[in-house]
């Protein structure tokens, strides 16, 4: 059975309240590099999986692109997507991303926030996606960063201070299933490796065309001190790719 805690609604008013539910994409703190992954999206036709609020499917369009798609498996996602679009070039589909089945060359980018590493074949959903993409489309997606998934607990290594003393990594090379917490709640991700990811788009058939290791902005810095323990590791992994 394909998870969907998000329509569980402890779960959903819990992320409702992160910052990048009430802020948007200024919010998220890797937007700042996969927004400048994203090709132009003008007079383009956009897939987005996994799009939750809709924001990266609003901001398509302020691009100018013609049409978005939104895929969400969440019932309640696309429930708040809709309230908060009022655009008829979009539209929001409740579906797992793992079900998609578009027409060839449907799309000209293909994008994905945090959504692949609940997923446990990627593999497919590069078939997928490829199949969907036209000759020379983008694909554009973040995943929370192998080095963050490879354990279970997804935390620091604590003294008895309470300092941070390192992210501890084990069992990097085994891939598959962890169960761990988000929003004080347990959710079931998929560990994989950074080889296995851009192995994957290249044994599809895409062309890696830049791989990115997410750095808290200057900006973001600045405001909020406490965002300068993200530099000690990478939170997030954006690959963009071409069919």
């Amino acid at each position: 059975m394909k998870q969907n805690k998000y329509d569980d609604p402890d779960f959903f008013s819990a992320y409702a309240q992160m910052p990048r539910s009430v802020k948007g994409l200024e919010g998220a703190g890797e937007w700042h590099m996969l927004k400048g992954l994203i090709p132009n999206l003008k007079d383009k036709n956009v897939l987005d999986l996994g799009c939750g609020f809709g924001w990266h499917c609003r901001y398509a369009r302020e691009r100018q692109a013609s049409s978005v798609i939104g895929v969400d498996i969440s019932e309640k996602m696309i429930q708040k997507a809709r309230e908060m679009t009022n655009d008829p070039f979009i539209s929001y589909i409740k579906a797992p991303i793992e079900d998609i089945d578009f027409s060839d060359s449907q799309f000209d980018v293909a994008i994905s926030s945090l959504a692949f590493h609940y997923i446990k074949s990627f593999k497919s959903i590069c078939e997928k996606v490829y199949h969907c993409l036209k000759s020379g489309g983008s694909f554009v997606f973040s995943v929370e960063h192998p080095i963050f998934t490879s354990r279970k607990e997804q935390d620091w290594h604590y003294n008895e201070q309470g300092n941070r003393l390192h992210w501890p990594v084990d069992n990097y090379q085994i891939e598959g299933l962890r169960e761990t917490t988000f929003l004080n709640d347990s959710v079931i991700k998929y560990h994989r490796t950074i080889s296995t990811y851009i192995n994957d788009l290249i044994n599809t058939g895409f062309m890696i065309r830049a791989v990115k290791e997410s750095v808290p902005s200057e900006e973001m810095l600045e405001k909020l001190p406490e965002m300068k323990d993200e530099i000690r590791r990478p939170m997030f992994l954006m690959i963009a790719a071409e069919k």
